[in-house]
């Protein structure tokens, strides 16, 4: 068995469907029959242990511990790659929960991995070897944009990457809202917020120009565009979005304390 993976959830699963696309040799533990419903092998947190090469750690942060102690024989006898993307904890903190030294991947992925537009930040423990690294990254090249980050912004750069979709989610439902407000069917609006958010957010990756300045091409003077613009920043927009990304950073070290 290549991969495993002990848990299934929202994030699990989709890491599980980019992965499909270029192994089958995965098996998931799942409790909730997402894995039933997803077409992927199901068997028990303790044949992954003794049979994955590698294993993803899917479960939540404050659920780890719990997930690793009955398994920490096995781990010990085969030390195989253990790939954890819970939010706070350290790579180290791993290795302790797990009680042996192994090696170790660290990822922060998103949940449009499933549709091969994520974003996961990923980093390394000494103990990977450079060739086991190289093809776990290309396993994972159907699943988006994977950037090498130190652990230390983990806890930062992961709010962008790994929470961001629920923001970004969220201003999208907000954006449909305003057009529906304004007589645009519910359909129609939601569909024009979100192909316009994904057309933005394609300017800026390919372009590779400042935001501010894409902003300020879109803005006509004395057009609806600018006036939009300043409604939102009445409402302290930006402080707002900076805040949310400063709370949830926050939380991520509460997590891995």
């Amino acid at each position: 068995m290549k991969y495993g993976f002990l848990g299934c959830g929202n994030m699990g699963s989709a890491i599980a469907r980019a992965i499909s696309k270029k192994t089958s040799d995965f098996a998931v533990t799942d409790r909730s029959g997402r894995a039933k419903a997803l077409g992927f092998s199901y068997t028990t947190p303790e044949d992954i242990a003794a049979h994955a090469e590698r294993i993803f750690l899917a479960v939540k942060p404050q659920m780890m511990a719990s997930a690793l102690e009955p398994l920490r024989p096995i781990l010990a006898a085969r030390k195989p790659v253990l790939i954890t993307m819970a939010a706070g904890l350290t790579m180290e903190k791993i290795e302790a929960l797990a009680g042996v030294q192994l090696p170790i991947i660290r990822i922060m992925p998103n949940t449009p991995v499933a549709v091969g537009k994520g974003m996961t930040l990923y980093c390394a423990n000494e103990r990977v070897d450079a060739e086991t690294l190289a093809d776990f990254l290309g396993d994972m090249e159907c699943a988006g944009i994977l950037d090498p980050v130190e652990e230390r912004l983990f806890d930062a750069a992961g709010t962008v990457s790994g929470c961001g979709p629920a923001y970004v989610y969220l201003f999208i439902e907000a954006m449909a809202d305003g057009a529906v407000a304004c007589g645009v069917p519910r359909k129609q609006a939601v569909e024009y917020a979100a192909a316009t958010l994904a057309g933005a957010a394609e300017m800026v990756l390919q372009t590779g120009q400042h935001p501010g300045a894409l902003k300020d091409a879109v803005c006509s003077p004395g057009g609806s565009t600018i006036a939009g613009v300043k409604a939102l920043e009445d409402c302290g927009f930006r402080g707002a979005v900076m805040d949310c990304v400063m709370a949830a950073a926050k939380r991520n070290r509460e997590l891995g304390k």
